[in-house]
């Protein structure tokens, strides 16, 4: 399945610890933008935009990341996730995937035909912490969602999500990237990964970040290395 990242909006407003070092900011202040400043870019309409032919330019039977530069429920967008609303619904034939850690505002974002969630829409919610994870997903877990995951990344800690995975469609873990990275204990990420076993839940290690303690060592991890690395952790393990 071809995948295509789109974001309607850029920029965003740190929200919680695990936006200290957001790679969206870190990225902007490169080259001497303010990440924080919110706006409309010129992909707002790529899901309904045609080719000359008349075809959709992106073809049906893609995945779309939506909103990977911002946060889908950030408030400063609410004036136009209506017509982003409205684009998904039109666009049935692909499956969109909307990342958030505003998963409190969801009840008050989504469109009236909503019910109990569109069927070409995952929403996943990102936690850090254990104190994030215990504010978070107990209002996920009540909302009307049809495909729901839930994303630790960038993992800060140990997480107990044992009591929360009936209701998760998979999970994914990240350590953090960048040069003001945080640590990331290989040993978290294995208790999550045995949490998910234990209750038959896809488990998938996303990136080691840019530095991994294991075995009693840290790990300063190339960022072109860091997926490939994860994906190199559990090879000798059953998954």
């Amino acid at each position: 399945m071809a995948s295509y990242i789109w974001n309607p909006w850029h920029g965003c407003r740190k929200y919680s610890e695990g936006c200290r070092n957001c790679y969206v900011f870190r990225r902007d202040i490169s080259i001497g933008k303010d990440a924080s400043v919110v706006y409309k870019t010129k992909d707002f309409c790529l899901p309904v935009k045609k080719l000359r032919s008349g075809a959709y330019r992106i073809p049906s039977g893609s995945f779309v990341y939506a909103c990977m530069t911002s946060d889908f429920f950030l408030e400063d967008a609410d004036p136009w996730r209506e017509d982003v609303w409205k684009m998904i619904r039109e666009r049935e034939d692909l499956d969109f995937s909307i990342i958030t850690k505003r998963i409190v505002r969801f009840s008050s974002c989504i469109p009236q035909d909503w019910g109990r969630g569109y069927d070409n829409v995952s929403i996943c919610l990102t936690v850090e912490d254990q104190e994030e994870a215990d504010k978070r997903l107990p209002v996920f877990s009540e909302l009307p969602i049809r495909h729901r995951s839930v994303i630790c990344e960038p993992l800060l800690g140990r997480i107990d999500l044992s009591r929360y995975l009936y209701f998760c469609d998979s999970v994914t873990v990240g350590g953090e990237s960048g040069p003001e990275a945080r640590v990331c204990d290989f040993k978290w990420v294995e208790d999550i990964r045995r949490q998910c076993m234990e209750q038959h839940i896809p488990f998938h290690y996303h990136q080691t970040g840019a530095k991994l303690l294991k075995d009693g060592k840290i790990y300063r991890i190339p960022r072109k290395l860091q997926s490939s690395q994860a994906g190199l952790a559990f090879r000798d393990k059953d998954l």
